[in-house]
């Protein structure tokens, strides 16, 4: 499709074009593991301002991460502009275990990438239960299958 835009000669508006690649996802795409007792999100948002276009937040255990890139509009203007790359809003929301304390939560930028360090709350053993199944549908829930009951 790239062909057929780019080089074609149609002038598709950079908008439409962005749509039609797929590049309309408005969600960030992140890398996420954990080290020991430390969760880590990394996130690339090359290109912005980390402390004004990036908002970070935790609300019922979910991390929100919202980041903004604006095109520079006197590029945009220039005879044979072409970019690849994603402006606009973008925000991702990532469930975390219950009991994330917000007080341990570091987040950095660097060479582009956004890094969110969060404590993960100490989690004991999960314990099973085990559930009794009561027959029902004509037969008694303590009569056995063998004593029809007559």
């Amino acid at each position: 499709m790239d062909n057929l835009f780019g080089r074609g000669g149609l002038g598709v508006p950079e908008p439409l074009r962005r749509f039609l690649q797929g590049e309309s996802d408005p969600s960030l795409r992140i890398e996420q593991y954990q080290e020991g007792d430390t969760l880590v999100v990394r996130v690339d948002l090359p290109g912005i301002d980390p402390e004004t276009d990036v908002d970070i937040s935790i609300a019922d255990d979910t991390l929100h991460i919202e980041a903004r890139r604006e095109e520079d509009a006197e590029r945009v203007d220039k005879k044979g502009y072409r970019t690849e790359l994603r402006y606009g809003e973008r925000s991702r929301s990532i469930p975390l275990p219950r009991g994330v304390s917000q007080d341990g939560i570091i987040a950095t930028y660097e060479d582009g990438v956004l890094e969110i360090r969060l404590q993960l709350p100490e989690q004991s053993e999960p314990q099973a239960t085990k559930i009794r199944v009561v027959r029902t549908g004509g037969r008694e829930a303590n009569q056995s299958p063998e004593d029809p009951g007559n």
